[in-house]
């Protein structure tokens, strides 16, 4: 099987994911991640309803949505399974917000422990880490905004929406002042300057 990064928008799939999807016998994905490659697709495409990779054929290529390693379906692959990177939403925000991305933690509440990720979260910014964070509809900006003011934390936000859609926007805010969100599709960036 391969699992193939089909970018986190329309146009950033990579020559080697091309490639891939042409190929292919048979495809597996998302709704949005079949939409964001349907021009390349040449064979049956399926809608995942569930993420139980391990009862898809062999020869499927499965579409992940960004990268398939952050946050991604890259954590269900199998032993010898070929993952194929795509670009990602930390990617474009880095190069929005001019940052490397060696200059970041990297956190995804999605699906995850609310109360690991709000942990990390502090220790990452009380050592001075500026933070990447995908949220979770349980964990949204003004949860963080109202965790970070409880733990005495003054910090810019950047809530980035839609990257790589023609209608993105980035919005900067502070802990004190959050910026809006109107999109269930962003990513933020919490700074420590």
């Amino acid at each position: 099987m391969k699992i193939v990064g089909v970018g986190a928008a329309p146009n950033l799939l990579t020559q080697e994911a091309i490639s891939a999807i042409k190929s292919a016998e048979i495809i597996f994905g998302s709704k949005r991640a079949i939409e964001l490659a349907k021009e390349y697709i040449r064979c049956e495409a399926h809608e995942l309803r569930d993420y139980t990779l391990s009862s898809l054929p062999e020869n499927a290529v499965v579409l992940s949505t960004g990268d398939p390693m952050l946050s991604g379906l890259g954590k269900y692959a199998r032993k010898g399974d070929e993952i194929i990177p795509g670009i990602s939403s930390l990617q474009l925000a880095c190069a929005r917000l001019n940052l490397y991305v060696e200059q970041l933690s990297v956190i995804t509440a999605h699906a995850r422990d609310i109360s690991d990720v709000k942990n990390r979260l502090a220790i990452e910014l009380r050592n001075g880490r500026d933070v990447f964070l995908l949220p979770d509809s349980s964990f949204g900006i003004e949860e963080i905004a109202g965790l970070l003011k409880s733990l005495g934390m003054s910090r810019r936000i950047f809530v980035c929406e839609k990257l790589g859609y023609p209608d993105e926007r980035i919005e900067t805010g502070t802990t004190e002042n959050p910026p809006d969100t109107s999109s269930e599709m962003y990513c933020m960036v919490i700074g420590n300057g």
